[in-house]
């Protein structure tokens, strides 16, 4: 059994929200974006974005004769190749979108997706966005960022004490719809009884530290409701200096 609730919040600088999400535990599907762009384009990117990737993955659980336009990887597994094609359209259109429309140009969105089924997950990203894992007493970064900062200290050029207020911490290497192809890495992994998962965007792990977001997800409360709002009020009490997501949904057997 899966629960969830989401949240996503305009923070205490922006005048747009430029987030978007989706959360349907019927399907399974869990999506956070978070849109750049000039203008109202960063909205246009994110909303884009969760839509194709919604659409698509629906489809695909619905109809066995759906066309695959990337093909199928059979290294992974189906689940792997929906999501991982969801955001590959997501990328598709809103790069075609960018392209059609000059106040559109350069937009594009990061975006983290998980899909859960019977006691297995996936989780499929690009950008800083991030999804975390709690299971026990330990927090867990699933998903690697495309930031200049992540390759950074993969290369041994920063200390991690270093990256936490680098300058160049905000520019990612990565996202949907900032070029043409889009190259994703698919993470899969087993479900255990209590699992929680977080995705969110930099507009809450930015601004919270990790050690803060545990705290708040193995609180005194199983309300996830309560627990995305403490979330994002934790990121307005340093200030909200962007939009704010945060989906969070357990496992149970």
């Amino acid at each position: 059994m899966i629960e969830s609730a989401g949240v996503t919040d305009i923070g205490r600088r922006r005048q747009l929200n430029e987030d978007a999400m989706f959360v349907d535990d019927e399907s399974g599907l869990y999506v956070v974006a978070d849109g750049m762009g000039g203008h109202n384009a960063g909205e246009v990117a994110s909303k884009l974005a969760v839509e194709t990737v919604s659409n698509f993955v629906r489809r695909s659980g619905d109809d066995e004769e759906i066309t695959w336009p990337y093909g199928v990887d059979p290294s992974i597994s189906i689940n792997a190749n929906r999501l991982r094609t969801a955001i590959m359209l997501a990328n598709k259109r809103v790069w075609k979108e960018a392209d059609n429309r000059e106040d559109y140009t350069g937009m594009g969105t990061t975006i983290v997706a998980g899909l859960v089924e019977d006691d297995n997950i996936t989780l499929c990203g690009a950008g800083d966005s991030r999804a975390y894992r709690l299971r026990g007493d330990a927090l867990d970064q699933i998903t690697t960022d495309d930031s200049w900062v992540q390759v950074a200290l993969t290369e041994g050029l920063l200390q991690a004490d270093e990256a936490e207020n680098h300058p160049m911490k905000n520019i990612i290497t990565k996202a949907v719809g900032a070029k043409q192809n889009i190259e994703l890495t698919v993470y899969e992994e087993g479900l255990e009884d209590g699992d929680v998962y977080l995705l969110c965007t930099d507009g809450l792990h930015g601004m919270v530290a990790e050690a803060e977001i545990l705290e708040i997800l193995k609180g005194k409360t199983d309300d996830l409701e309560q627990i995305v709002q403490s979330l994002v009020a934790a990121a307005n009490d340093k200030g909200g200096k962007d939009n704010i997501t945060a989906v969070v949904f357990r496992y149970r057997k």
